[in-house]
């Protein structure tokens, strides 16, 4: 798949701060979080500030933190853009609720994690793009969706639409390898690819794959996440080439039967990873043993990888240094989303509580490294549609220089090299100055105008006072004025 020319787009960076939990509020702990009035900008303990692009509070709802940090990413999909939106945190601070990768039969409406919320707003958005177009007498779009859903366990690519319970099970049946393509995109092998048709498929694939995630209790953790997970749509869509639409239609869309014009199409493709990070933790915290401490130590080494992986490419000194994608199979997977081929929104998730101060101020500093990093934004065309685009940029060259050798503006001169014309310009120039001698003249007459309609008024009042003067006795001159001032209102 071939990309149009790169843009450099920032990773932003979100901070959501969850409420105190019920037993934080027992125990005693106090809020040492404050969010600056009107400001991105949290205040950790008495003097630690840290601006982010977006910081919501405690009290912030689900589709506030959708509406600015995804909607967007979301239409850029349908624009051939790749994006990434990934939960980082501690465990325990609000990742899985806020991207919508637990399953919870009895969650409400208001609180649809992310996944949800974008599953809803791309079904919607297809609908809307099929309808503009029979509207506007187009043919419709046509667009595949497909789903895959991952988790990294233990360094242990599994797939979660695998419905093999036993983990170990599933690590014997994965043959899962990640490749690079030769854009250097990254894509794997081996993994079950869903092809979905509705909102209603695609969140039973959610539900399916959530499931199947590995999750334990730990002392800090009812229900901790022990896996990162990877949530991938991919979107292809077949529509009319959007500079065709407003094309002549003497250019090289031709008559097909005498009535019909040929449309020229594009393929655009787009892929959006949701990743739900397992949270960051301390195993003397967690009271980990045995495998949860196994589960541990891996997730601090993956995210340890990432950790290194933002450095590099958020420390302006090191920009030329070698980034370290495979450290760790987790930074494998993300390595379009870091200083690669995607926008790409963090949201780091912390505690208020002060009893996690020190994770969340890690988690701070974390966050704020991962602002500095660029990423090479393209879109996503097949060669197909790329050359024609490309072609027609180069028509529409050929047809201006054309026009230029018609109007005389270019010629060929006796070496066989083609140069602007001296007389072309000279003649411009004349055209120029003749436009500014017309509109002088132009205000001229009018100034002449408006000083004979003055002359002509003061001879007529001189008239008539001379008339008011005569008397009736001057019958004679009187009708001698009259006539006088006719012959001035004819002038007139």
């Amino acid at each position: 798949m071939s990309t149009a020319g790169p843009d450099e787009s920032t990773v932003r960076v979100a901070l959501r701060i969850r409420p105190q939990q019920a037993r934080e509020k027992i125990e005693g702990c106090h809020i040492c979080t404050c969010v600056t009035p009107g400001e991105p900008q949290v205040i950790l303990g008495k003097d630690k500030a840290f601006t982010f692009d977006y910081v919501f509070d405690i009290d912030s709802q689900q589709d506030a933190i959708y509406s600015a940090c995804t909607e967007k990413l979301i239409e850029g999909c349908f624009d051939g853009y790749n994006a990434t939106i990934f939960a980082y945190g501690q465990t325990g601070a609000g990742k899985t609720y806020t991207m919508g990768t637990g399953f919870d039969v009895s969650i409400g409406e208001n609180e649809l994690g992310i996944i949800p919320r974008a599953v809803k707003h791309l079904y919607k958005g297809i609908d809307e793009r099929k309808q503009a177009a029979i509207e506007q007498g187009l043919p419709p779009p046509e667009f595949k969706v497909n789903a895959q859903f991952l988790e990294l366990y233990n360094e242990e690519v599994l797939d979660l639409f695998d419905t093999t319970r036993d983990i170990e099970l599933r690590k014997q049946k994965s043959h899962i390898k990640i490749h690079e393509d030769a854009n250097g995109g990254i894509y794997t092998v081996g993994v079950t690819t869903r092809t979905v048709n509705t909102e209603a498929e695609m969140i039973q694939c959610l539900k399916l794959g959530a499931l199947s995630r590995t999750t334990a209790s730990t002392q800090m953790n009812v229900q901790s996440s022990r896996s990162h997970a990877i949530f991938t749509i991919h979107l292809c869509q077949v529509r009319v080439c959007a500079n065709a639409e407003n094309q002549d239609n003497e250019t090289d869309n031709r008559i097909m039967d005498g009535s019909s014009q040929m449309n020229e199409f594009e393929t655009l493709t787009a892929k959006f990873h949701f990743v739900d990070l397992a949270g960051s933790e301390r195993l003397k915290r967690t009271g980990a043993t045995g495998e949860r401490a196994k589960e541990g130590i891996s997730i601090n080494c993956g995210l340890l990888a990432l950790g290194n992986v933002i450095s590099a490419l958020g420390d302006k000194s090191k920009k030329s240094s070698h980034v370290p994608y495979r450290d760790s199979k987790l930074t494998r997977l993300l390595q379009d989303s870091l200083g690669g081929n995607s926008q790409t929104v963090m949201i780091a998730c912390i505690s208020p509580s002060d009893r996690d101060f020190m994770e969340t101020l890690n988690a701070l500093k974390y966050a704020n490294r991962a602002r500095n990093i660029k990423n090479r934004v393209m879109v996503n065309q097949d060669k197909a549609s790329q050359q024609i685009s490309a072609l027609r940029t180069e028509i529409a060259r050929l047809q201006m220089e054309l026009m230029e050798y018609k109007t005389g503006k270019r010629i060929i001169g006796e070496d066989g090299m083609d140069s602007v014309n001296d007389m072309f310009h000279e003649n411009s120039m004349l055209q120029t100055e003749s436009n500014n001698l017309r509109i002088r003249i132009k205000a001229m007459q009018e100034t002449i105008d408006a000083q004979r309609a003055r002359l002509t008024q003061l001879l007529s009042d001189q008239a008539n006072q001379v008339l008011a003067n005569a008397g009736e006795g001057n019958e004679e001159i009187g009708n001698m004025i009259k006539n006088y001032i006719k012959e001035i209102e004819d002038l007139r």
